[in-house]
């Protein structure tokens, strides 16, 4: 009922924001706004509605992608495309530090703005713009060369982002595309190709000095990359499905994904020795050491620190961002990602708050996409993702982006609200201040409280073991990330074990999240320890990130198996393992209440099923 009151209630404010907008466009952008002594237009009042404040907004859908709201004034000038030398790579990297000048090779789309000459060497202030950069290895392998705008991301911003005063450099790391010197699969090396470009980017003349950098999967890993070499041209990231470490992706409480062994030469291999005569500049420290590093750690599940190798270490990204970047995050990540875990969002969206910075979060029930994917959302299957579509789609994410950049790489406009925008799985969106929320309720379950529906306390790689949990009273959302503490006996023949865990919604099967572990990795972390054949332990499992809710009358079940989603136990790992399901294994749920009342709803879509009159 909330939803259809507060949307009459709504009706008149948001026709006049409508007309808001279509005065600033007619007006090209100057509603609302001062000019300050440079020329620099200073709005003083937001020109995008909250979004709880959305819902009846009208955009374009006639592309693969959102479109802003109202078009800049500017022209689209040509391509340039750009070498920057990379003084950093030296001869003990090998590869392009050894046979002479490393470089990164960009594609830079300008606008064209009148009585300004861009390639200059002196460039007015009036005539200086930001810099928006997708960095990554695809350019001209699979895809478009990087002096063509990019179907995936790069047409978005080009068309989007340069009307209305931005530069968007579409970058090729080393190895790839027109770049020279060695695929290092977002080592030491890539990283100080990927900070020249930020620092030419920051310090041409055509630049105001302020760099963003946004991209999914891998391109979304780079912004993390930059912000760990802390350029201070770098103001904010936007990491979409980005990793904050390789191994961080590959690898969870020691449970490796099957692609974890062979993810850096196998996958990205063919970037390097490719037969050509360009291999001598792929003959570097890193790209051969990933030929071993993979299939080390996958024996061992852990970085292989205590080797010596700090192959690994140097591609994890986040402590170092945290130590060295000063600019504002935006994540924005799929609770549905098959692909990269929302891990790499939950806990990081409240590590960055914690440690001072600018945070924002935009948190769907897709999988490895972007917000305003039709052709990625409505093929989700059930329980991962399909309950929560058409709700998915973000039409209003361009214009997001836009008041984003504006803020943080032009100085217009109050800042956007620092809050995480966040989907449970049957598509209602809400806002909340943090997420997961400071304000979780834990509710424990112990095991000697719930039933075995099959199967027995022996799991094999055969054998499967199903708790039966007891319905809920109420409706219940469960988010953020539950644990399961579970009392487990490994093999007299084995030093470890492995444990999968799936939870499903009762009366349907439906899946609501897992979690996984290599059981030397018990206690939690990145440090495991062999355990001694037969021994008993406490396996603190937790689950990937996760906002469902289960209806009142309904319960869960655990579906406790040895190994699922393609994780792979190691060697050590894989014997039969016994578990305990009496007081001492426990089940905590987090969980926060919310109601219809609490939910907004996107622009362009009818009201919540939910939360309709008859619900």
């Amino acid at each position: 009922m909330w939803m259809l009151n507060a949307q009459a209630m709504r009706k008149g404010w948001l026709s006049a924001s409508i007309v808001l907008i279509l005065l600033m466009q007619s007006l090209s952008g100057c509603f609302g706004k001062e000019v300050e002594e440079n020329g620099v237009p200073k709005q003083e009042q937001h020109w995008l509605p909250n979004v709880e404040d959305r819902e009846d907004m009208i955009y374009r859908e006639d592309d693969v992608f959102s479109r802003v709201s109202w078009n800049g004034t500017y022209s689209i000038d040509s391509v340039r495309s750009i070498y920057v030398p990379v003084p950093a790579i030296s001869l003990t990297d090998g590869g392009a530090g050894a046979t002479g000048g490393a470089e990164i090779h960009m594609g830079l789309w300008l606008p064209i703005i009148e009585g300004c000459d861009m390639d200059a060497a002196n460039v007015s202030g009036e005539c200086q713009v930001p810099i928006v950069a997708e960095i990554g290895p695809y350019y001209n392998d699979g895809d478009v060369d990087a002096l063509t705008p990019a179907n995936r991301l790069g047409r978005f911003l080009i068309e989007n982002l340069v009307p209305h005063g931005y530069g968007i450099a579409q970058v090729s790391v080393f190895g790839t595309g027109e770049s020279n010197h060695c695929m290092d699969l977002m080592g030491l090396e890539e990283q100080e190709g990927i900070d020249a470009a930020v620092e030419y980017l920051g310090s041409s003349p055509f630049s105001n000095g302020h760099v963003g950098i946004i991209g999914k999967s891998y391109d979304g890993s780079t912004p993390w990359e930059a912000a760990a070499m802390g350029s201070e041209y770098l103001k904010t990231i936007i990491p979409m499905s980005g990793l904050i470490g390789v191994h961080d992706l590959m690898w969870r409480n020691g449970s490796m994904e099957a692609r974890g062994a062979v993810m850096h030469n196998g996958v990205y291999g063919s970037f390097g020795l490719d037969g050509d005569l360009e291999d001598v500049q792929n003959a570097c420290e890193g790209y051969l050491e990933g030929y071993y590093a993979g299939v080390g750690a996958y024996l061992t599940g852990d970085n292989l620190a205590w080797t010596g190798s700090d192959y690994w270490e140097e591609r994890h990204f986040l402590t170092r961002a945290i130590e060295n970047y000063n600019g504002s995050v935006y994540i924005i990540h799929g609770l549905q990602d098959w692909n990269v875990d929302p891990h790499m969002a939950f806990p990081v969206h409240n590590m960055m708050v914690d440690a001072g910075f600018d945070v924002k979060g935009l948190y769907g029930q897709w999988g490895h996409d972007y917000p305003d994917r039709r052709s990625g959302h409505e093929g989700l299957s059930s329980g991962y993702g399909a309950e929560a579509f058409p709700y998915t789609l973000r039409w209003d994410w361009a214009d997001d982006l836009l008041e984003w950049f504006d803020f943080y790489l032009r100085d217009i406009g109050p800042q956007p609200r620092l809050v995480a925008e966040v989907q449970d799985n049957m598509g209602g969106w809400r806002v909340e201040e943090t997420y997961p929320p400071n304000n979780m309720t834990w509710h424990e379950y112990g095991m000697d409280e719930c039933a075995i529906i099959s199967g027995g306390e022996s799991v094999t790689a055969t054998s499967t073991l199903t708790m039966g949990c007891p319905e809920f009273d109420v409706e219940i959302r469960i988010i953020g990330t539950p644990t399961f503490h579970v009392e487990a006996t490994i093999s007299p023949l084995a030093t470890s074990g492995h444990l999968y865990v799936e939870m499903v919604q009762a009366s349907n099967g439906m899946h609501l999240g897992h979690a996984v572990m290599d059981l030397r990795f018990h206690a939690g972390g990145k440090d495991g320890a062999v355990l001694t054949p037969g021994s008993t332990i406490i396996a603190k499992m937790e689950f990937f990130g996760m906002d469902v809710v289960v209806p009142a009358g309904d319960g869960i079940n655990l579906i406790i198996t040895q190994t699922g989603d393609d994780y792979l136990p190691s060697p050590v790992s894989a014997f039969p393992v016994q578990v305990s399901m009496d007081a001492q294994s426990v089940l905590t749920l987090h969980q926060v209440e919310r109601t219809c009342e609490d939910l907004f709803l996107p622009p362009m879509q009818q009201p919540y099923p939910q939360c309709s009159l008859d619900s």
